[in-house]
């Protein structure tokens, strides 16, 4: 028969282990807890002197107080000083050092006067330093300390008014600028010296009791104006928070949104068009074996141009597709064709291509003119360019079929202009591809002349319908 010992249970830690882990685990090097009985290779034991706890306690207060950005926060209150505060600053030192001397009786003789003259030094070299330190916060601390100790000495050992402004002005910045607990602790240590200055000069006991009382008060409105500063900025960060939410959210209503339209043209368009793809497709094969004619020749010829253009869109769905989704390397690639009309000399030779094919495809005679040394627009522009001259021209098909198309290309030295114009058709000319459309081209071509720096007007003038796009060169 084998026994076996039951595991004890987990003790339940003690104070002083509490205290010592609140203390950052101890004070010796890896974490281990604080013991005088360490030996090499063995963990040390909580608790095994008497003045242990004493002496955790009294560094976990140290390390709290000393340390507050241990705790998240930073030591010393990042704050901009006003050049009117810094003035301020520097006239009450010069008017404590200029008025110490003048009205202490034996200032620099005997015991009193000499210490009051050394405690005076201190408290403006202090002073000096502190005000310099803006920015190094440890050294700003050091200063503020010193202060402390120095000016409520002075304070107390001095009868005039004006010795207590170091002490008053280290309240005010220890509660404004420092952790409650590090302010605390700074404010107790200038009150301890006050008082320690004043019995010994034996000052009155009203005189200790007001600049007492004006001491922890200053201190107080400093803890107040602490806090409303730290409300302040949790509140700018909560509105920022907020908006950057807001933000979220609406790129996540338009990316939904985006997503609808690119399955609604998918679903739709695109589908449609390959149909319209396919069919065409069957219709020249069965053109393909009538016997020949003109007519079917003109028949074949139109077929096949609407095959092209048909395949022309599903690429452009395509695009639109790629682009909706996000996927705008792979929308650039299908685009390669327009987007390479940025060079200077592809344009005019897609927008000629481009005024061919109209006439060819229509009984109307396109003219198409350059002017001016072709220079590359952008990609954008240029694609905007093609785009202009495509809309008006189908438009001009729609609405004034029959009717002569001048399209014009001008390179100036500021801009470059590109004109499509025809003659007003009369009412009863209309075209049967007048209704045909959505009604949106230009309000599209606009604000695509908009996002490339240009701006498009299309509008009647002297007999003729002119669409002009102009872009800044």
């Amino acid at each position: 028969m084998t026994l076996r010992s039951r595991p004890h249970p987990p003790r339940r830690p003690t104070v002083r282990y509490r205290v010592e882990a609140a203390a950052g685990r101890g004070l010796t090097p890896g974490g281990e807890a604080f013991s005088t009985r360490n030996q090499p290779g063995r963990r040390a034991r909580p608790g095994r002197h008497p003045d242990t706890l004493g002496v955790v306690v009294l560094a976990s207060f140290t390390r709290r107080l000393l340390v507050p950005e241990l705790r998240g926060g930073p030591l010393v209150s990042e704050v901009k000083i006003p050049p009117a505060v810094q003035v301020t600053r520097l006239c009450v030192i010069v008017m404590v050092v200029v008025t110490v001397p003048l009205f202490t009786p034996n200032f620099g003789t005997g015991p009193q006067g000499i210490a009051i003259a050394v405690t005076l030094a201190i408290s403006a070299v202090a002073w000096a330093t502190w005000q310099l330190a803006e920015g190094r916060p440890r050294l700003w601390l050091t200063a503020l300390i010193v202060m402390g100790a120095a000016g409520g000495v002075l304070a107390g050992l001095s009868s005039l008014s004006t010795a207590v402004a170091v002490s008053l002005a280290v309240a005010v910045s220890a509660g404004a600028r420092l952790s409650t607990e590090l302010s605390l602790a700074i404010v107790a240590e200038t009150v301890a010296a006050f008082l320690i200055g004043a019995l010994i000069s034996g000052a009155p006991l009203q005189a200790i009791v007001g600049w007492g009382v004006g001491i922890v008060g200053l201190w107080a409105f400093g803890l107040t104006r602490r806090a409303y500063v730290l409300r302040a900025i949790e509140a700018e960060q909560a509105l920022e928070q907020a908006r950057r939410a807001h933000a979220a959210e609406t790129q996540a209503a338009a990316l939904g949104e985006r997503a609808r339209i690119a399955r609604e043209i998918h679903d739709v368009l695109a589908h449609s068009l390959a149909a319209v793809s396919v069919n065409l497709q069957a219709a020249s094969g069965l053109l393909d074996a009538l016997p020949d004619s003109p007519e079917l020749a003109k028949a074949i010829e139109c077929v096949e141009r609407a095959g092209a253009l048909t395949r022309e869109g599903m690429a452009e769905a395509r695009r639109a597709i790629l682009a909706l989704r996000g996927d705008m390397e792979n929308a650039d690639a299908e685009t390669a064709g327009d987007r390479g009309a940025a060079t200077a000399g592809r344009l005019v030779v897609r927008l000629r291509t481009l005024a061919e094919e109209h006439g060819a495809a229509g009984d109307a005679c396109v003219e198409f003119t350059v002017t001016g040394t072709p220079r590359p627009l952008g990609a954008d522009g240029a694609l905007t360019a093609y785009r202009t001259a495509q809309e008006a021209l189908t438009n001009a098909r729609k609405h004034a079929p029959g009717q002569p198309v001048r399209v014009a290309l001008d390179y100036a030295a500021d801009a470059v202009t590109l004109q499509v114009s025809n003659p007003l058709p009369e009412a009863v000319a209309a075209g049967p591809l007048a209704t045909a459309g959505s009604g949106y081209g230009l309000t599209g071509l606009r604000e695509r002349a908009a996002l490339a720096g240009g701006t498009l007007a299309a509008e009647p003038g002297d007999g003729q319908w002119r669409v002009l796009l102009t872009l800044l060169a």
